[in-house]
């Protein structure tokens, strides 16, 4: 299924979005507020994405952002295993391992994740180019 992209400049107010289950890759190429990392990960528990792949500038933060909204939307109590949101961050990676990672590699124990949303935070929009280089490594998968 192709990846839905979503381009966010930093700070922009966040868009309307159905919730449905799906894996979710942030390719983060500028830094953000803390604030605004925290907003984005509490909308996509919202939303529904059940694992966050974060690669880029403070990919860590993303990935600490995610675990604690997941955390926080549950009251900081149990979280259902089909409500558990899986977090990985590739740091030391290129960014073709990451997008590799995110269509072989992150599946959920207790959902199947169909959809894949990439979430491209950067002052420029890129859309052919991310899908592109999402494509290709998947494609490297399959040759491999």
């Amino acid at each position: 299924m192709e990846p839905e992209y979503l381009h966010f400049r930093p700070e922009q107010p966040l868009p309307e979005f159905a919730s449905r289950p799906h894996r979710t890759i942030i390719i983060a190429e500028e830094p953000v507020s803390e604030a605004w990392r925290n907003r984005i990960a509490a909308w996509l528990v919202r939303c529904g994405c059940l694992y966050v792949i974060a690669w880029g500038v403070d990919c860590e933060a993303w990935h600490d952002s995610a675990d604690w909204a997941n955390r926080e939307a549950f009251n900081f109590s149990d979280i259902p295993d089909d409500h558990l949101v899986m977090t990985t961050w590739h740091d030391d990676e290129p960014l073709s391992e990451a997008l590799w990672f995110a269509g072989n590699c992150a599946v959920h124990p207790e959902i199947e994740l169909s959809e894949t949303i990439i979430i491209h935070v950067s002052r420029e929009e890129r859309r052919s180019g991310i899908l592109q280089s999402y494509h290709d490594s998947q494609k490297l998968a399959e040759d491999g």
